[in-house]
């Protein structure tokens, strides 16, 4: 791998039930020694004995950090890990999907502007919920709670941001798991093989 994709970042994201967690793992060991994998700051929030909340105050402030620890994590991995490509389980405009206010809001509260956000990931994988197949949303993350109907919302809600990306890669929701797998490494491998 050359030295070009020492800048490189790809955000894997999707409504809940999508299997990006799992495709991350798997990706993780097909480039094993190329990519370094961010996990997912809202599961290790929430993991870490911070409560779920429908308060609006308490819901601001868990964006907030769940924001800037996707922030800090993505550097900690770059900086650990300057020739390899980026794969982040979520991005950090995942947070606009969950934020109760608006866009507007979401953006001045976290000092940022979508433009910029966007500029940070050289592409998006996006996994479309299963729900939208009408499959069940089991998920192996114990902090995962969201309905079918709630992943979906999310899914679409989520959809809408990160479709502005002008490298932005959807794997519908109908296709087999393996095929989701092979166009995500395709699409890495793309990634890994760009000339800026």
């Amino acid at each position: 791998m050359n030295n070009l994709c020492a800048k490189k970042r790809i955000v894997l994201t999707g409504g809940p039930g999508g299997g990006k967690t799992t495709a991350l793992d798997l990706f993780r060991r097909e480039f094993e020694g190329k990519v370094a994998a961010v996990p997912e700051s809202a599961t290790m929030i929430f993991s870490g004995g911070i409560e779920r909340s429908n308060s609006r105050e308490v819901l601001l402030a868990q964006q907030k950090a769940i924001f800037d620890l996707q922030k800090h994590l993505e550097d900690i991995q770059r900086a650990a890990n300057p020739k390899s490509l980026i794969l982040c389980d979520r991005g950090t405009l995942d947070g606009l999907a969950y934020w109760p206010n608006s866009d507007e809001d979401f953006f001045a509260t976290m000092g940022t502007t979508l433009e910029y956000e966007l500029s940070r990931y050289d592409a998006v994988i996006f996994f479309e919920t299963a729900a939208k197949s009408g499959l069940g949303i089991r998920s192996n993350n114990p902090i995962r709670n969201e309905s079918e109907q709630k992943a979906i919302e999310l899914d679409d809600a989520l959809q809408s941001v990160w479709s502005q990306h002008p490298n932005f890669n959807l794997i519908n929701s109908s296709e087999s798991f393996i095929r989701k797998i092979m166009f995500g490494i395709m699409t890495i491998e793309n990634v890994i093989n760009q000339i800026d």
